[in-house]
């Protein structure tokens, strides 16, 4: 795989700093059911790094200290964790909301029958990749048999009340463009894709959009194909200094399957960690309230995060 971080530092980005830390994310490994192309992690079915057990543990901690409303679990496929179910119940117990990003066929896994089920139990919030409403493309990008797989799951959370109005399970959908370029307009995206699922009778929430980073397997692929260059200069471009007051790394913290703390998801997939005297934090080292105000360490990839409508794991910003 080639190397993007020598593209991306030292980087133009504005400094900017951060705000009251309401949200914990945590990738729980980068083990997954699926390959896909625009994959930032770089997950996959031959991934071994998986959260262990003295980990989660530093997780439960920083919940039950009540420092963050919300736990965003990811991955690679977050629920292959073998602990990803009583980090779920532990974090309702406590009152803190759950996100969990799914991938749809996931769902379909043997071993994973009732995970549709306990989500709705737990009233998690899903937000489900599907990155078209076209078969052709979400197989080119995601895998052959992806899209199938992402139908029967979506029809199993909709059967479940996900998406469905008044029914209270939040079901959002992800877009992300299948090359380097911006995602449309969220909004008017949005109602395409209502249109075009409500012909196989399935329902959601929202859509969010997404932009691709320019890191890893998708940076890997541009600087392949000589797009790396011409796809950094649109997102600069294409920059709002408006978006930067809601980027998502200003109340949010990513913990990594080691537990080392990063501004974001991104920067943690850079190895950009944070750090007190040189020395990379682990969450176990963690004091929370004390983040705010802390500067951010920022590349020129940051650049996807303000782009035309802004993107964050949230979808856009504008």
């Amino acid at each position: 795989m080639l190397d993007t971080v020598p593209h991306l530092l030292p980087g133009t980005f504005p400094a900017i700093f951060r705000d009251r830390l309401t949200t914990l994310q945590v990738n729980l490994g980068y083990l997954c059911n699926q390959q896909c192309q625009h994959c930032h992690v770089d997950a996959g079915p031959r991934r071994d790094e998986v959260m262990q057990r003295e980990t989660i543990d530093d997780v439960i901690r920083v919940l039950r200290s009540g420092s963050v409303d919300s736990l965003d679990l990811t991955g690679g496929a977050p629920e292959m964790n073998p602990y990803f179910r009583e980090l779920v119940i532990t974090a309702r117990e406590l009152g803190v909301a759950v996100i969990d990003r799914c991938n749809l066929t996931i769902l379909n896994e043997p071993g994973q029958e009732g995970l549709a089920n306990f989500l709705a139990e737990q009233q998690v919030d899903v937000v489900a990749s599907l990155p078209c409403y076209l078969q052709e493309n979400v197989d080119a990008q995601r895998g052959s048999g992806v899209y199938d797989g992402s139908m029967e799951g979506l029809r199993k959370l909709n059967t479940l009340g996900f998406g469905r109005q008044g029914s209270g399970l939040v079901l959002n959908l992800v877009y992300n463009p299948v090359g380097p370029y911006l995602p449309p307009d969220q909004q008017v995206l949005e109602l395409d894709y209502r249109e075009r699922l409500a012909r196989q009778g399935i329902e959601f929430t929202h859509l969010l959009t997404i932009a691709n980073m320019p890191i890893k397997r998708f940076g890997s692929m541009l600087l392949s194909k000589g797009q790396f260059d011409d796809y950094l200069e649109l997102l600069k471009t294409s920059h709002l200094d408006a978006n930067l007051h809601a980027v998502m790394c200003r109340s949010l913290i990513s913990v990594d399957w080691q537990g080392y703390v990063y501004d974001c998801d991104f920067n943690q997939m850079l190895d950009m960690p944070l750090r007190e005297h040189g020395q990379r934090l682990h969450l176990a080292q963690m004091e929370l309230d004390a983040l705010a105000g802390r500067p951010i360490a920022v590349a020129d990839h940051c650049f996807g995060c303000t782009a035309g409508q802004g993107s964050s794991c949230g979808g856009a910003l504008a």
